[in-house]
């Protein structure tokens, strides 16, 4: 008795090693949109990738990488932290825009899930866009604390709870673009217009009390451009990957402008 008990443990790690290895493929597939500047005479094309969804992780930012590693070592994309931090991998899924490494693979074999690089923004290769002029528009709003006299201790600039508060779902902007690219009042006049990413981060600053520009904050944004061409299309807070709400702080904007 006891040496048949031996032979079923025995077997239990070959039957395991059997199902795993027999298991029956799961081939998802991917379109990818891929330009080359190198040859610019050749037009943007979608390229579809198979992958096996029982050999990749539950992320598409996994697949992606699975696809770079393994099959074509020529696709280009930014990727960083894979836990949503950093906000490099930003890039239109399915339709909407979100971050690769948080958007979890429609594990659905019928259907194909395309991948596009952040809607109307010039494209230095593939699935990375150029986001020069977005930071240059960061840069704008001039985002760090700004005062004229300093703490009555000469040490720190002390804040109140409350006041702490007020910054939060506002610091957690991890600046991804998926916000603004979302935006149709940003396709069509970002160079004047803010977009929702910047005028969150510049929201930001204008309520944080121990700041002392706040006048000089909102005669950068009082005009017909910067801010106002905002008409409360909401796709911005809707697209967040982070969820959070640049629509309503660009609201808290021009209601400090309107009593102002």
């Amino acid at each position: 008795m006891f040496k048949s008990m031996l032979r079923s443990v025995a077997r239990v790690p070959v039957l395991r090693r059997n199902l795993a290895t027999n298991a029956e493929q799961r081939i998802k597939k991917f379109q990818i949109y891929r330009w080359n500047p190198d040859t610019p005479e050749v037009e943007p094309k979608m390229q579809t990738y198979e992958v096996d969804l029982n050999q990749c992780g539950p992320m598409v930012l996994d697949a992606l990488l699975k696809i770079k590693n393994e099959q074509d070592a020529t696709l280009t994309f930014r990727r960083s932290c894979r836990e949503g931090i950093c906000g490099s991998c930003a890039m239109n899924i399915g339709g909407t825009n979100t971050l690769a490494c948080l958007c979890r693979i429609d594990t659905s074999t019928a259907k194909d899930t395309k991948i596009y690089p952040l809607p109307h923004m010039y494209i230095v290769r593939d699935l990375v866009p150029d986001l020069t002029h977005f930071y240059k528009q960061y840069k704008s709003i001039q985002p760090y604390l700004q005062r004229d006299t300093q703490p009555a201790d000469g040490r720190e600039n002390l804040q109140s709870v409350e006041d702490r508060a007020k910054l939060d779902g506002l610091y957690e902007c991890i600046l991804c673009a998926c916000c603004s690219t979302s935006c149709p009042s940003y396709w069509w006049n970002q160079q004047q217009y803010l977009g929702p990413a910047v005028l969150m981060q510049a929201y930001r600053w204008l309520i944080d009390s121990r700041d002392e520009a706040s006048k000089v904050r909102r005669e950068m944004l009082q005009n017909s451009m910067s801010l106002y061409r905002c008409h409360t299309i909401m796709n911005c807070s809707r697209t967040c990957p982070k969820g959070l709400n640049p629509g309503l702080a660009i609201a808290e904007i021009k209601k400090q402008l309107a009593f102002d």
